[in-house]
């Protein structure tokens, strides 16, 4: 796996399970901007290659833009967020194991 993708899905576990715990607004703000950014980027790598992977990166990608907001509300976000962090990991260890 190129290590620049591995970076970005590590980083976003990490601010995903960082959004269980109190922050200020703005944090959370970045986490919506970063994800979108981050699940964009792997959206794009995975086009050609692993469709399954695109359409979950692509839509994790439209459901946390900052842009047009869906509230869900706390608790529900919270789910997701763990959700969206085990996602990532088990994505790293899937694709190490269809290299081989």
């Amino acid at each position: 796996m190129n290590k620049s993708l591995l970076f970005i899905k590590i980083i976003l576990a990490v601010l995903f399970v960082g959004c269980l715990l109190d922050w200020d607004y703005g944090y959370f703000q970045l986490v919506r901007f970063l994800g979108m950014i981050g699940f964009g980027i792997l959206a794009f790598h995975d086009y050609e290659k692993h469709k399954n992977w695109f359409l979950i990166w692509l839509a994790s990608a439209i459901l946390i833009n900052p842009i047009f907001k869906i509230a869900l509300g706390r608790e529900l976000w919270n789910i997701i967020d763990v959700i969206w962090a085990i996602i990532l990991v088990i994505s790293i260890f899937i694709k190490k194991e269809t290299k081989k």
